[in-house]
C-alpha cells in the first residue's frame, strides 16, 4: 500500500524541498500550505494534494487532517515543518510578538500531532518528524525567543517518544544548521532597540554570513525522508558540518569554551 505523508508549510524553502522528495519516491503527499491558491511551484499532480492548513488556526488543522484521511485512509508520517524566527534584543520584543513565535513554532507544532495521533495509534504506528535545529540545543547571542521555541520542541519530542512507543509510533528530530533557503526573508521578524545598538547590528550582520555557507534545502529534505524510513529507536538527526560540531561541543567542552566560541564567532 502506498504511504502518506502530511508536511506543514509546504509552500517554500524546506517544506516544499520535501514534498517534492517524498512525491518523487512515489509517495501520497499531503503538502499543505496556509495558502494553497497561490502556490505555483507544486501545481497539480497525482498523488498529491494541497490542504490548506495553518498551524494557528485549530479550524484548519482538523480540516487538512480530515481531507488527508478522507483521501487516502492513513497518515504513516507526519512532518511538522512550518516554522517562524522572531531575531533581536528580546527586551524590544512585545507580548504580542513573543506569543506568536510560540504559537506558530510550539502550539501549533503540537496541534498538528494532537490532531493526527489518534489514526496513527489506530493503524498501530506512525513517524512523527519534527523540524527542529542546532537552535534546539545551542544558543546565539539575539536569538533567544527563536531559541526558546526551538529548545520546546526538542523537550517535547524527548518525552513524547516514551509516550508513544507502545503505540508503534516513533519521533524524531530533525537539526540542521544554517540553511540556504528563503526563511531569513520570508519566515523572520527583526526586532531592535537602540540600548543594543551597534553591537547587536554587527552580530547579527556576522551571522547572516554563515548561510551562504548553508546546507540546501534538498540534502534536508534526503535527511528527513531518512529519518521518516528509518525504523530504530534514533531520536536526533543533526545535520551539517556546523550542527554536529556544536551538538558534540555542548556534550564534551566545557561551558566556558562554548561562551568564548559563540562570543566569537557573533559579537564583534
Amino acid at each position: 500500500m502506498t504511504k502518506c505523508v502530511l508536511i506543514t508549510g509546504a509552500s517554500c524553502g524546506i517544506g516544499l524541498a520535501v514534498a517534492e522528495h517524498f512525491h518523487r519516491q512515489g509517495w501520497n503527499v499531503a503538502a499543505s500550505m496556509r495558502n494553497p491558491e497561490n502556490d505555483l511551484a507544486l501545481g497539480e499532480r497525482p498523488g498529491l494534494i494541497r490542504p490548506q492548513l495553518d498551524v494557528t488556526d485549530p479550524k484548519s488543522i482538523q480540516a487538512a487532517v480530515d481531507e488527508v484521511l478522507e483521501r487516502w485512509g492513513r497518515i504513516d508520517v507526519l512532518i511538522n515543518n512550518a516554522g517562524y524566527g522572531l531575531i533581536g534584543p528580546f527586551e524590544a520584543a512585545d507580548d504580542t510578538q513573543v506569543r506568536r513565535q510560540f504559537e506558530v513554532n510550539v502550539f501549533g507544532l503540537m496541534a498538528v500531532t494532537r490532531a493526527v495521533l489518534p489514526s496513527m495509534r489506530e493503524a498501530g504506528g506512525g513517524s512523527l518528524i519534527n523540524i527542529s535545529s542546532m537552535a534546539g540545543y545551542s544558543c546565539f547571542p539575539y536569538y533567544s525567543l527563536y531559541h526558546a521555541s526551538k529548545w520546546a520542541v526538542e523537550g517535547f519530542a524527548e518525552s513524547l517518544r516514551y509516550e508513544l512507543e507502545p503505540f508503534g509510533i516513533r519521533v524524531k528530530l530533525v537539526e540542521p544548521g544554517v540553511v540556504k533557503t528563503d526563511f531569513h526573508t520570508r519566515s523572520k521578524d527583526s526586532i531592535a532597540l537602540p540600548a543594543y545598538e551597534p553591537r547587536a547590528g554587527r552580530s547579527l550582520a556576522r551571522m547572516e554570513q554563515f548561510y551562504r555557507f548553508g546546507n540546501s534545502a534538498e540534502r534536508i529534505a534526503e535527511t528527513i525522508y531518512r529519518a521518516a524510513t528509518d525504523n530504530s529507536g534514533k531520536l536526533r538527526y543533526p545535520l551539517g558540518w556546523d550542527a554536529r560540531s556544536l551538538y558534540l561541543l555542548k556534550h564534551i567542552a566545557p561551558d566556558g569554551l562554548v561562551r568564548r566560541l559563540a562570543r566569537f564567532l557573533c559579537v564583534s
